[in-house]
């Protein structure tokens, strides 16, 4: 294979934010051959602005079965995801897959079963994975820099959105429609960041979803999360989509330090010595170790969307490694579902959750807002 030949699944903002770059040539080795979207809006789209090179389709799996492609990118409604990426896998078709996995983790380890059972690439659109920051912070973590950690906080309040928002599409903010609120549609980079920068899942969670507070939707818009790791760290995860100004600020304290990303810069204050050698050596009354203000120049820019479906198309074709792999999706996927299910069990919730437990409490929700709106099963 000398190129890949790409059908995308799904053509709302994502999609053809994809396919957009794709066209400009900024992505090599690979070819945009066909599309499939069923909604009349998106098939119009692909009539006005992909040539006749590119096939439309209404019905992603007769493209899948159309000998006109060797992966797929879904860009799809959450729910699907899983189901899309399963019936790729069947056909032996590559799959990149856009954020989230899915909405819970039962259907999610199916789909990375399925993968498991081929030989083909599968992939994530993590693209903050390629964010020099956070790429930096991991380093830091991974050379052992920053010592054993011992607390993680983020605080990610700029999603703010207005009612207006969630009032132009039906599906929005629904449990039927998203699976969620702001856990599964603005969070999903943070929680999936939060495990990977660290190399650490959290052990158990306690969590405090608030829905509806802040607009009239029947999801959560507003979450405090406390979670405990297995080395005795501990973490927070403060997310809203109802505050103005935001923050996004993310800090992780180590032996030997800590580190804070924020306004797009690192900064590192660094023991000289780790904390738990001065605790051990120091014989004074007051006193702290050393520390150094150190600003961490961080180098590159973000290739973004791009640089995960390059390092995609260059699996395919050269073998590379993943950047995110997509069996990685369910790890932030099982974060946000365990906050959700503290919530509502008003307890601690331990890691792997029970997933079929989840999965009755999400079934519960949907039927309670069918109820609320008259909609029949």
């Amino acid at each position: 294979m000398s190129i890949v030949r790409l059908g995308v699944i799904g053509l709302g903002n994502m999609g053809k934010g994809h396919i957009g770059y794709m066209q400009r040539g900024e992505v090599k080795g690979v070819k945009l051959t066909a599309v499939s979207d069923s909604a009349e809006p998106g098939q119009l789209w692909a009539k006005e602005n992909l040539g006749d090179d590119v096939t439309l389709f209404t019905d992603p799996f007769v493209m899948m079965d159309s000998g006109l492609i060797d992966a797929v990118l879904i860009a799809t409604p959450h729910y699907s995801h899983p189901e899309l990426a399963i019936a790729a896998f069947q056909r032996n078709l590559h799959v990149l897959c856009e954020k989230p996995a899915g909405v819970y983790t039962k259907q999610v380890r199916e789909m990375n079963d399925a993968a498991a059972r081929t030989d083909v690439k599968f992939s994530m659109m993590y693209n903050q994975r390629t964010n020099p920051l956070y790429q930096k912070l991991k380093d830091l973590v991974d050379s052992g820099e920053l010592g054993e950690i011992r607390r993680t906080n983020w605080i990610i309040t700029n999603w703010y959105r207005s009612q207006s928002y969630y009032d132009s599409g039906t599906w929005r903010a629904t449990w039927e429609g998203e699976g969620g609120g702001v856990l599964i549609n603005q969070d999903p980079h943070q929680l999936d960041l939060w495990q990977w920068t660290i190399n650490m899942m959290p052990k158990r969670v306690r969590a405090f979803c608030y829905f509806g507070k802040h607009r009239n939707i029947e999801v959560e818009d507003d979450v405090t999360a406390f979670v405990e790791y297995e080395n005795g760290a501990t973490g927070v995860f403060v997310t809203t989509t109802g505050e103005a100004p935001g923050t996004n600020r993310l800090e992780i304290s180590g032996d030997r330090g800590k580190v804070v990303i924020e306004d797009n810069k690192l900064t590192f204050w660094r023991l000289r010595v780790s904390e738990r050698e001065f605790n051990a050596t120091f014989t004074g009354g007051f006193g702290a170790p050393e520390c150094w203000k150190c600003e961490v120049p961080v180098h590159g820019t973000n290739p973004d969307h791009k640089g995960i479906m390059q390092n995609f198309v260059n699996a395919i074709l050269h073998d590379e490694a993943l950047i995110a792999p997509g069996e990685e999706g369910i790890k932030g996927l099982m974060i946000s579902n365990a906050m959700h299910l503290s919530t509502w069990t008003d307890n601690w919730v331990d890691l792997p959750i029970d997933e079929e437990l989840y999965y009755s409490y999400l079934q519960k929700k949907i039927e309670e807002s069918r109820n609320r709106k008259g909609v029949k099963a």
